[in-house]
């Protein structure tokens, strides 16, 4: 309505109105985030299987972005400390996350099958993975080292030149 008004009186009219300036105008309404509660997830969860659950489930347990896990490489699980290590997250920053103990072992079954296709690409001479381009620059075969690998490697191989 304000807008309204400012727009009658000034174009229209063609009266300024400088107090109808000084009127606040109405903060546009945030909406909350959608929360499910712990049983949706579980139901949730449960039309999931193998590695699909796992990522899910590691998104849910750490509050990832798909993103940020779909970039995860294998250097940056530590298991030891128990940390997950999300590099260049929003605003281009790192940050390091608790790895949630319960799904160690299934981080680490995924990291076997991750290795298998790690072993089978460099066995069929397949280029490696990205790196960011200073790294690529400084360290040119490091794509081709196993840190250097995805977790959640894809099943398909990019025919990007």
């Amino acid at each position: 309505a304000l807008a309204a008004l400012l727009f009658f009186y000034g174009k229209v009219l063609c009266t300024d109105l400088p107090w109808l300036q000084e009127i606040g105008r109405p903060r546009p309404s945030r909406r909350l985030p959608v929360v499910l509660t712990p049983d949706e997830v579980v139901r949730i969860l449960g039309f999931l299987e193998g590695e699909h659950r796992l990522f899910a489930q590691l998104l849910y347990g750490t509050g990832m972005r798909i993103s940020e896990g779909l970039q995860l490489r294998v250097k940056d699980l530590d298991f030891d400390h128990g940390t997950i290590i999300v590099r260049e997250g929003k605003g281009s920053k790192d940050r390091a996350l608790m790895l949630p103990e319960s799904l160690a072992p299934s981080l680490r079954e995924q990291l076997s099958r991750a290795r298998a296709w790690w072993l089978k690409d460099q066995a069929e001479g397949r280029s490696g993975v990205a790196l960011p381009d200073a790294l690529e620059r400084k360290y040119p075969r490091a794509g081709h080292s196993w840190p250097w690998f995805w977790v959640f490697a894809q099943h398909t191989h990019s025919t990007d030149p």
